[in-house]
């Protein structure tokens, strides 16, 4: 079973929005396993400082929709990509629609999600 979420730090006292930060940037790098597949490497931007930096200010409510929809878009991520990964392991070649279908799916639920933080 593929597994999106990066282990937690090891530090004792972890900052408030690691984890919001990792959630995203371990789909970003899962893309890098899918988009091969779909038309050449990953090329996301990467939104974690602005998210870092205006995770406290987001407050409470818009906090707890980021981590309900992030749950929900890596579940579904995990679920495409774990798929297509399975296809090529087997020898079959993934459907390039598909693939580039997911990718675009990943990528835009990742803007949307961001921006929960950062509207």
């Amino acid at each position: 079973m593929l597994h999106l979420l990066a282990p937690p730090a090891t530090q004792e006292s972890p900052l408030p929005y690691a984890e919001a930060v990792s959630r995203l940037a371990s789909v970003r790098h899962a893309l890098r396993l899918v988009e091969p597949f779909g038309g050449g490497p990953a090329s996301d931007p990467s939104d974690d400082e602005a998210l870092a930096a205006g995770w406290d200010g987001a407050g409470d409510a818009r906090q707890q929709q980021f981590d309900r929809r992030s749950e929900r878009m890596i579940g579904s991520a995990a679920a495409g990509i774990e798929a297509l990964l399975v296809e090529s392991q087997e020898g079959r070649e993934p459907n390039a629609a598909a693939s580039q279908a997911l990718v675009d799916e990943i990528r835009r639920e990742l803007s949307e999600i961001a921006g929960i933080i950062l509207a």
